[in-house]
């Protein structure tokens, strides 16, 4: 248990624990996913829906409210898991890569040079999800981005899925970044886009573990879900037990259990933002990197709360309604730590 305590204190470097007459020296590192909630520049883009993010639209959206934006994104950002930026961090809503550029190049997160990768998607409002990464923790050897369809319905339109191969430390490693389909029109009517979605996931999955059954996997993003909810343990088989063959280990239920969420709705919370992780990451060999037990949270602090009035204590998003708030996000962040004992 102690060294369990020690472990989830820091984001990245090297830390020796003592056990008993010996010292054990292990690596850390942390990974995070955060819905921006509408990253949109302030240019009108004639083949996206974007409107009324512009000088002219209905939400004013101003340059200095978007670098006000960015400026509440990178603190929040460059704060988490510890205190540190995260090794690697999957997003969702944003518009383009140029606002993802913007967003690794203000405040406090400029000084860690984030990479991107990046795929535009078919989303009629133009949101897309995208991965920055610490180059000198993570050397990417692959992407890939997904289209999601629908066969019973040409019309139907919704995010990529991404994924990115590579070296984390020395360790292959895959991330896969998602934003399955809203809840509008209800959560039961809407339920069938995200089966899709989650089959979908479950077969980028399924390709990575038929060549290594021990891949490790981390499958991430705003999941419009629960972790209890169908398109997580039936269809992606991702559960809060030990992962047994193809089957996932979702971090986020035994948070979820606690009625901990990442984002409120009419007085309820829900744990849609999600980290889940193949077999081969939770349970690791020895100097290989390995889910640290427990470590999973909700990044929720003041800072990120609305004070006072009906929604005090959700999260404090740019906008209520046609209000203008200047907060962060309609979503609380995520993030877990991985550790690898060095020899």
């Amino acid at each position: 248990m102690k060294k369990t305590l020690v472990l989830i204190l820091l984001v990245w470097g090297s830390v020796t624990v003592s056990q008993g007459q010996g010292k054990e020296k292990y690596h850390l590192g942390s990974i995070a996913f955060y819905n921006v909630e509408n990253l949109f520049d302030t240019i009108d883009d004639p083949e996206k829906r974007d409107e009324e993010y512009t000088p002219e639209g209905r939400r004013n959206w101003t340059t200095i409210r978007y670098h006000k934006k960015l400026q509440n994104l990178a603190r929040v950002l460059s704060k988490l898991a510890g205190g540190d930026a995260p090794s690697i961090i999957g997003l969702c809503e944003v518009e383009n890569k140029q606002v993802v550029e913007d967003l690794v190049k203000t405040g406090g997160l400029k000084k860690y040079n984030y990479k991107i990768v990046h795929y535009s998607s078919p989303d009629r409002r133009g949101i897309d999800v995208a991965l920055i990464y610490r180059p000198e923790y993570f050397a990417p050897t692959f992407s890939k981005s997904y289209r999601l369809t629908d066969k019973t319905n040409p019309r139907f339109i919704t995010r990529d899925q991404l994924l990115v191969k590579g070296k984390f430390d020395g360790d292959d490693i895959h991330f896969i970044v998602n934003h399955w389909p809203s809840r509008g029109g209800g959560q039961k009517r809407s339920e069938p886009r995200r089966i899709k979605a989650a089959t979908l996931t479950r077969s980028i999955a399924d390709s990575l573990l038929d060549a290594d059954k021990n891949a490790k996997i981390v499958i991430m993003g705003d999941l419009n879900d629960n972790p209890n909810d169908k398109s997580l343990t039936k269809v992606l088989k991702a559960s809060g037990k030990k992962p047994k063959g193809k089957n996932l280990y979702n971090a986020m239920l035994p948070l979820y259990k606690k009625g901990i969420g990442s984002l409120a709705y009419r007085d309820q919370w829900y744990l849609f933002d999600q980290i889940i992780m193949s077999k081969g990451l939770v349970m690791a060999k020895k100097y290989s990197y390995k889910y640290v037990p427990k470590s999973a949270r909700v990044f929720a602090p003041k800072l990120l709360k609305q004070r006072g009035g009906k929604y005090e204590g959700y999260p404090l998003r740019t906008f209520g309604g046609r209000t203008y708030l200047g907060g962060y996000s309609d979503h609380f962040p995520v993030y877990i730590f991985i550790a690898k004992q060095v020899k």
